[in-house]
C-alpha cells in the first residue's frame, strides 16, 4: 500500500473528502518526523516505536572492486514493530473487525425555495408585459 492508497483507504472516515484525508495523513508524518528530528522517540500502543538511531564510522568493502572504505557516522530512523502487530502478523492474535465510518448526515435539497422565487418573478414579468400590450393597443386607437 502506498500513499495514495493509504488516503483513499482513510477517506470514507472522513465524509468521503480525500483532501481532509490526505491533510491528516501528513499531520501524523510531519509530527513523526518532527519528533525524530528532536531526538525523541514516537511510541504508539500495539503498533510500535520510531526511534533515532546513531550508527558509528566503520570499515566497509566495495563489493565491485573489493576495496576496502571507510563509512561516515550517520544517523538512521528505526522502527520496532510493537507485540502486539507482531501477534498480529504471526497470526497468534485475531484481528478485529475494522471501524465503520461515521454515517454521512443526510442533505436536504434547497432547490424548493429557488423554483417558488424564479416562478413569482415570471408571473410579474408576464403581468408587467400584458400591461405593456394594453398600453400599446390603447395609444393605437
Amino acid at each position: 500500500m502506498n500513499k495514495a492508497q493509504f488516503i483513499a483507504a482513510l477517506a470514507p472516515h472522513f465524509n468521503d473528502s480525500k483532501k481532509e484525508a490526505a491533510h491528516a495523513v501528513e499531520i501524523v508524518f510531519d509530527t513523526i518526523v518532527r519528533s525524530l528530528h528532536k531526538g525523541e522517540d514516537v511510541m504508539i500502543n500495539d503498533f510500535g516505536k520510531f526511534k533515532k538511531v546513531d550508527r558509528k564510522a566503520r570499515m566497509g568493502r566495495n563489493p565491485f572492486t573489493g576495496e576496502t572504505i571507510k563509512i561516515k557516522a550517520s544517523k538512521k530512523a528505526r522502527f520496532l514493530p510493537a507485540k502486539g502487530l507482531k501477534d498480529v502478523i504471526s497470526g497468534e492474535r485475531k484481528l478485529g473487525p475494522a471501524p465503520k465510518p461515521a454515517p454521512k448526515p443526510v442533505v436536504k435539497p434547497v432547490a424548493k425555495k429557488a423554483a417558488k422565487k424564479s416562478a413569482a418573478k415570471k408571473k410579474v414579468a408576464k403581468k408587467s408585459a400584458a400591461k405593456k400590450k394594453v398600453a400599446k393597443k390603447a395609444k393605437k386607437k
